[in-house]
């Protein structure tokens, strides 16, 4: 893994982002149009959300180190580490649709690709192994991410994911002479107590999603 380049990456970016504020004002701008759904503290609204999306952003070079390491000790680290460059690639060679994109507002397009790669992967792993390959619900911060990114774009980054899977990952891929060995590696004492040092992600963002809204 090179998280050390996603990680300098990420740090230009935030220089960027204090040299120009486009981040800042870019959120402003969207503030007024965010699904009632997102809940946000009445006090300092822009300097939440910009503060989320530096999280989320950051989140990535931590969530793959997590992974990596975890695959590692259980001894599952030639399944896991192809996943995980996929994801790690979205940062160091984006797609040709992020062109134009800069700053943390183009980091924010690249992490959300590599968050809803490692979501889509979860949920494979949890239809054929019975558990998530990665035990982080990002569920709620890629839904805030998807809005603050925009319906119409966030749509074709979810198409890239799905492409994307599509190449890698099929029914094939699980149907191996390895996937009982493997089933039982993902349930092992050392994986979870693994990811027991990884804090979940989604406690600490500062942004709420309320699903249930009152009918008006």
């Amino acid at each position: 893994m090179n998280t050390a380049a996603l990680r300098e990456q990420i740090q230009k970016a935030q220089q960027h982002e204090a040299e120009t504020g486009l981040l800042t004002r870019q959120l402003e701008s969207k503030l007024p149009h965010l699904h009632p759904a997102i809940q946000l503290p009445e006090a300092d609204t822009h300097g939440v959300l910009t503060r989320f999306v530096a999280a989320y952003i950051e989140e990535v070079p931590d969530l793959l180190d997590a992974a990596n390491e975890v695959a590692r000790e259980a001894g599952i680290e030639s399944q896991i580490k192809p996943v995980l460059k996929i994801a790690e690639q979205y940062f160091l060679q984006p797609p040709a649709i992020m062109a134009g994109h800069v700053g943390l507002d183009g980091l924010l397009d690249e992490a959300y690709l590599a968050h809803r790669f490692v979501e889509e992967v979860n949920d494979l792993y949890i239809k054929h192994f019975g558990q998530p390959l990665i035990p982080l619900d990002m569920t709620v911060a890629n839904l805030i991410a998807h809005q603050l990114i925009g319906e119409s774009f966030a749509n074709q980054l979810d198409e890239v994911v799905h492409h994307a899977l599509d190449e890698m990952l099929n029914e094939e891929s699980f149907a191996t002479e390895s996937v009982e060995a493997y089933r039982e590696q993902l349930s092992s004492p050392d994986t979870g107590a693994a990811w027991k040092r990884w804090p979940c992600m989604s406690r600490r963002l500062g942004v709420g999603l309320e699903l249930d809204q009152p009918a008006a």
